[in-house]
């Protein structure tokens, strides 16, 4: 082969590709065309669609309503764990699984015996924290009585001789000698009696004082006697009785006397001694300074008589110590009697009774168990469900919420029992809403009317039905224009049977709005409202066509759809919601 061959058959080369490139932009051309072709037939078709298909449906009749519906899980009316706030043995728990206890019903009995010791131990301080308040009452009655007036005042009779307190003295205390007290107005004789005679005579009986110098007798009075049985003259078994008289004015120290009465008589005499020879004291609550003494030598004082005055510091600090004892044995009363009442609470938490009544679902302990403080362990001991009523909560929407109600109807549905329908009533509209991606939502009980086979623990879901209307006209949602406008086809107004006079007053241009040719707009009467359908209480009769507008034309919306060339029909018998 020569160069010119060589040549030729290059250019050939060359040429064939630049073909074959020409062929592809060609082919790539002619499909372009042709889709573009198509999606305008496409179009074209669905255009033609579009202004031949109208969305109807037909004036049915039937129930209608307007729910709420959510879903919940039911439960007892009541749940109670027991558990125990006590350890110890269980000595009795008289009742097993499945068995129904009343409220008050002792389920388990612990031993206590560990705690008795400490409620003897706090009945016996109660016991003494009173007899300490009484005493502090009455020495701050007393002390109210005495200070009351910064006036203290004597409780004996007699002569002052000797006084021994000044003003500015402090004085304090219990029996504080003030001054020497002598009283022979009344005289006191000590007679030994035979002790058998002496059980004959009793505490304040009259008795005959004789002298023994002169045989004169006076009127005594027992004012006590000795119980001690003692030995005198050889062997004489006597008692001493203290007999007192009163002094004429003659008795002495050196005067003897015998007593008696009836045929009893004391075996000896004795000598007369003065009634009071001793102290005249007084019985204050704490230290005060006297700023005047009111007695004088000579002076014969009784029950009542003032003897000196305390300054008015010294008065207030008086009476405040007083109140502060008080204070302090009240307290420590009222903190013996909270002690006593702690205990006696405990004590009956160591007899566990059912708080509820109802059925005993779960027994965790048996007699001769041991309840410990073990921080593992939870002291469970049973669980009682009350199963006199089912309820399950709802979840409402804070748009719904206002329209329930107690006592509205609900419809409840089950899992485990797919093919049955239980009844329920809202008894209680929560107002604790909760919010979750900015939606609040408000819960509401249903309780069961009637259980039946269901169980605690069981889902559900619940309709509740807020209005309710059987046997009734009714259209879809959308047929429904500017709140009470329908438009219906011609020819159903022309129907056999359709008198409707709201056709003829209604219709007109205001009316028309949207509504495709061949329909005519009614003013109508609602009724229930729902999501889906709307009740119609007048000026459309069951059967009529009516205009459903749909932002999807061509939707079949309902049970039917309306094309010009005449296909549709009215939903089959029984149509409506839920069909």
């Amino acid at each position: 082969m020569n160069i010119k061959d060589i040549k030729n058959k290059i250019k050939i080369s060359k040429l064939s590709k630049k073909r074959r490139i020409a062929v592809l932009i060609a082919a790539a051309v002619l499909i372009a065309v042709i889709f573009f072709i198509v999606h305008k037939k496409k179009q074209a078709a669905m255009s033609a669609m579009d202004t031949s298909v109208v969305n109807t449906d037909f004036v049915m009749r039937g129930e209608i309503s307007n729910e709420l519906t959510s879903s919940g899980t039911l439960s007892p009316k009541n749940t109670y764990t027991i558990t125990s706030l006590v350890t110890g043995e269980i000595l009795s728990a008289d009742f097993e699984e499945g068995d129904q206890v009343e409220e008050g019903q002792v389920l388990f009995v612990i031993d206590n015996s560990d705690i008795t010791k400490d409620v003897d131990s706090a009945s016996r301080s109660l016991e003494t924290a009173k007899e300490d308040y009484e005493l502090a009452e009455k020495d701050y009655k007393k002390a109210v009585s005495e200070l009351g007036g910064g006036t203290v005042r004597s409780q004996q009779t007699g002569y002052v001789k000797n006084i021994t307190i000044k003003a500015g003295d402090s004085v304090g205390g219990s029996d504080i000698a003030l001054a020497e007290l002598y009283n022979d107005n009344m005289m006191k004789l000590r007679l030994a009696f035979l002790n058998t005679d002496a059980d004959a005579i009793s505490v304040g009986q009259n008795v005959a004082v004789e002298l023994s110098d002169t045989g004169e007798t006076m009127p005594g009075r027992v004012e006590s006697k000795s119980d001690l049985i003692e030995s005198i003259n050889s062997g004489t078994m006597v008692k001493y009785i203290d007999i007192v008289v009163a002094n004429p004015g003659g008795l002495s120290t050196s005067d003897r006397a015998v007593a008696y009465t009836g045929d009893l008589h004391s075996i000896s005499d004795a000598a007369f001694e003065p009634y009071l020879n001793g102290q005249l004291k007084a019985e204050l609550p704490s230290s005060v300074k006297i700023s005047k003494v009111l007695i004088t030598e000579g002076q014969f004082v009784t029950n009542g008589t003032a003897l000196f005055l305390i300054t008015a510091d010294t008065l207030n600090n008086a009476k405040s110590e007083a109140a502060k004892q008080l204070d302090q044995a009240k307290n420590t009363l009222v903190d013996a009697e909270n002690n006593v009442s702690s205990m006696n609470d405990t004590v009956d938490k160591y007899t566990i009774t059912a708080p509820i009544s109802g059925q005993v679902i779960t027994k965790k302990m048996k007699a001769g168990d041991k309840i410990s403080n073990n921080s593992n362990s939870s002291n469970e001991l049973a669980l009682i469900y009350d199963l006199s009523e089912l309820t399950f909560q709802m979840s409402i929407d804070e748009l719904d919420i206002s329209k329930v109600k107690v006592g509205q109807k609900v419809k409840v549905t089950a899992d485990a029992f797919p093919e049955k329908t239980f009844s329920g009533h809202v008894s209680n509209v929560g107002l604790n809403g909760s919010a979750s991606n900015g939606v609040t939502t408000y819960p509401v009980v249903v309780t069961m009317d009637q259980p039946g086979e269901l169980l605690p623990g069981m889902n559900v879901d619940g309709v509740i039905i807020l209005e309710q209307a059987e046997d009734t006209l009714y259209i879809p949602a959308n047929a429904l224009q500017r709140g009470d406008i329908v438009y219906v086809k011609a020819t159903s107004l022309e129907s056999p049977g359709n008198d409707n006079k709201n056709a003829d007053e209604s219709s007109g241009d205001d009316y028309l709005g949207d509504a495709p040719e061949g329909f005519t707009a009614v003013k109508v009467e609602t009724g229930i409202i729902s999501n889906s359908y709307v009740e119609i209480l007048s000026g459309l009769s069951e059967g009529q066509e009516v205009y459903v507008k749909d932002s999807m034309s061509g939707m079949d919306f309902g049970y039917g759809m309306y094309y010009d060339d005449g296909y549709g029909g009215p939903p089959p018998d029984g149509g409506g919601p839920g069909y």
